[in-house]
């Protein structure tokens, strides 16, 4: 019960820490006056990956990554991207569907999520190829190239911006609500506080998981692939969500799609470079169906130029197909 106890509110501090952090961002960015295609696909992008990001480099350096932290890490970077392409879209399209009442497609930019589906697909399946690389040399090219192909990305979104980009109004500042102007300081302070927070939870759900995994006789890859992402991609579900419901698609798309991009290149390359990055069956699993339910709304923009909320419910599918496989691998 201690541990149950140490990894809920592990979760919890997270959570908050997340949430701050990515205000405290989005505040950064209006003050280096950039646009808000850049701050939600890159800055907003990082600070919701930011738990996702620690977690594993907390359990490899802590743990080990020739033991048990290798899988936890291993779990946590790919549960991320795996979580955003199947429930993530899901409950995006669910939300349409309640709170719109008809299956009318999405009202997005299609050129800037399928730009991002596409960077996904491409470099989360240079990651499974990794996989299967015979040496370590081979797989830290395959990493750098990684890194390499989001600094692509993030200059792409920055060309889009510099002639202008719309600019959403952004909620007060956390350490600063009564005012319009929140100070460089009070901006960076928040920040600073938001990332002790997220190092804290993120060592406190290291420390809880595994005794956890071992009590219920589950593998703490399987723990770490399935909690941790529902817990840490909750701040890009609930945001999504609430774009929808004020009819601003793109961003609500952008938020999963731009996240999705961060983590499947530059955390995904933090993984090849510091684990063995030995995918078992389960983990390529995981992966393929990620990559799947990515490819649904990708042909759907490639050939139509649309996704319907429908499309988006097609990641649930992939989301309990990966839970039956989990089911199945632990009973037999």
């Amino acid at each position: 019960m201690r541990d149950i106890a140490m990894l809920v509110v592990s979760l919890a501090v997270i959570l908050i820490g997340a949430e701050a952090f990515t205000n405290g961002i989005e505040w950064l960015g209006k003050r280096l006056k950039l646009g808000d295609g850049a701050v939600g696909s890159i800055l907003a992008a990082v600070g919701t990956a930011l738990p996702e990001t620690l977690i594993p480099i907390i359990a490899i350096f802590g743990i080990g990554k020739e033991t048990e932290g290798a899988d936890i890490g291993i779990g946590a970077i790919l549960g991320a991207p795996f979580m955003l392409a199947t429930l993530a879209f899901f409950i995006a399209g669910l939300a349409a569907l309640l709170i719109r009442r008809n299956n009318r497609p999405l009202k997005l930019d299609a050129e800037v999520v399928e730009r991002d589906l596409k960077f996904f697909l491409i470099v989360y399946s240079m990651a499974i190829f990794a996989s299967f690389l015979p040496n370590q040399m081979l797989k830290n090219s395959v990493a750098w190239a990684l890194v390499l192909a989001y600094g692509v990305y993030v200059v792409l979104i920055l060309r889009d911006c510099r002639n202008g980009c719309s600019h959403e109004k952004l909620d007060p500042l956390y350490l600063a609500r009564h005012t319009k102007n929140p100070r460089l300081l009070k901006i960076v302070g928040q920040i600073t506080l938001a990332l002790v927070a997220i190092v804290v939870g993120a060592n406190g759900f290291v420390s809880a998981v595994q005794p956890i995994a071992a009590t219920l006789g589950i593998p703490v890859f399987v723990l770490s692939l399935i909690i941790t992402p529902i817990a840490t991609e909750l701040p890009e579900k609930f945001n999504s969500v609430l774009w929808i419901s004020r009819g601003k698609d793109t961003l609500a798309m952008g938020n999963l799609t731009g996240a999705m991009v961060f983590q499947s290149s530059m955390i995904t390359a933090l993984g090849i470079a510091l684990t063995p990055w030995k995918l078992d069956t389960l983990a390529l699993t995981s992966a393929l169906l990620a990559i799947g339910a990515a490819m649904i709304p990708y042909i759907s923009l490639r050939r139509k130029g649309v996704i319907h909320p429908t499309t988006l419910l097609m990641g649930g599918v992939f989301y309990l197909v990966f839970i039956l496989t989990v089911y199945r691998s632990l009973i037999l």
